[in-house]
């Protein structure tokens, strides 16, 4: 925004790590070329954190667009409203960001939640219960009183635009704006790598997964799938990037299932470069559960992609039969199937993976994203 379009960004972040940041996320300011204001959080009669002095910050910003992440920071405009009467006399617009994940349709609130759909990082869509119900159906009518009073809601994917008009927000508030990282950093990156030794030896049977280790990645079935295959691709090797509370499980998981030689942690990577280092000389990127811009890097460097049901950034980035393949949601041999018969064809790899490269560089990408994002500003800033 601010190097295509001239605007001045402020980005308001917790001074300490947010008890809302998932585990295994790491924060990097130092390429930040916007202001960033750091305010310490603090836990509210609700129990969710919100921000120390923001209605003073805002006050001395004077910024013309607020945008603002729907959970849990919308809560604070029902569930406090002197912030919102507060807030309402700064005179800035109010946008909503949101995806919408684990948010149900107006009046399916029930059957959202017993449905398996409603998961967290620790999987624990089964503990479901009268308790955990009513908390939900709450959840589902804060929502219905918050999300209207948003000036304009800006979603990752197309249903958002559904599911958020069933809570009586008008369709011309609702704007689509598809998730993307820097896809110029990294394009370039994959031009360089090209032109460097490989860090790993040649291995057509080579997948690879980036991505926090959490439960909900579901990365315990990618090394199912390494088990289960290897006596198809004997050399078939798995390359785990990424870190989190799982990873010890994992690498137990591995050794005893007989795969440890064969699946490879390399740990956290956060440059672009060394990040497609590591998906130049992989064959698949393998999204096992949920996820989201691992996808658009992977896409960056020319991989075909199989996943499931992640965070809805899948269904515009992954095209079946074309770019790559979705598996059934939780099913391991669905899963190796899909592995399996893009293995054994390395020209549909291939043909795949520039498929890959070509919706990254004419349809989704930083610059689109970009374009969908000042739509909903400009209609904000004319109404």
């Amino acid at each position: 925004m601010v190097s295509d379009y001239g605007i001045e960004v402020i980005l308001v972040k917790p001074t300490q790590q947010s008890k809302a940041l998932g585990a295994g996320v790491k924060e990097d300011k130092s390429a930040a070329n916007f202001r960033l204001v750091e305010l310490p959080e603090f836990t509210t009669w609700y129990g969710k954190s919100f921000f120390e002095n923001l209605i003073p910050t805002l006050q001395e910003i004077k910024p013309d667009i607020i945008v603002m992440s729907s959970w849990p920071y919308f809560l604070q405009l029902v569930l406090n409203p002197p912030f919102y009467f507060k807030l309402k006399k700064i005179g800035a617009k109010l946008i909503c960001r949101d995806i919408p994940f684990n948010t149900a349709y107006w009046g399916k609130s029930q059957e959202y939640y017993y449905s398996g759909q409603n998961i967290t990082e620790d999987l624990d869509a089964n503990k479901k219960n009268w308790k955990g119900a009513l908390y939900f159906r709450a959840i589902t009518w804060l929502r219905k009183l918050y999300l209207p009073l948003a000036d304009a809601h800006i979603n990752y994917y197309d249903e958002g635009r559904d599911i958020i008009g069933s809570y009586g927000v008008p369709k011309e508030k609702i704007f689509i704006a598809a998730n993307s990282p820097d896809t110029d950093e990294l394009l370039a990156a994959f031009e360089e790598v090209l032109k460097l030794p490989d860090i790993l030896p040649a291995n057509p049977h080579r997948v690879i997964h980036v991505g926090r280790l959490v439960k909900w990645k579901r990365v315990d079935m990618l090394i199912q799938s390494v088990k289960d295959l290897k006596r198809f691709f004997p050399d078939i090797e798995l390359v785990v990037v990424g870190f989190g509370p799982e990873e010890e499980n994992l690498k137990k998981l591995a050794e005893k299932l007989g795969v440890s030689d064969n699946v490879k942690f390399v740990g956290g990577v956060y440059d672009a470069l060394t990040l497609g280092k590591y998906l130049h000389v992989s064959s698949i990127y393998l999204l096992g559960g949920m996820g989201g811009l691992s996808i658009n890097d992977a896409m960056c460097f020319a991989k075909p992609v199989i996943c499931s049901v992640a965070d809805g950034t899948e269904r515009r980035l992954v095209r079946e039969g074309y770019n790559g393949f979705y598996f059934e949601n939780g099913n391991q041999e669905s899963l190796n199937l899909k592995m399996k018969t893009l293995l054994q064809d390395p020209e549909k790899i291939s043909t795949f993976g520039a498929n890959s490269l070509r919706i990254i560089k004419e349809e989704i990408n930083i610059h689109s994203v970009l374009k969908e994002y000042m739509v909903a500003f400009n209609y904000v800033l004319a109404h």
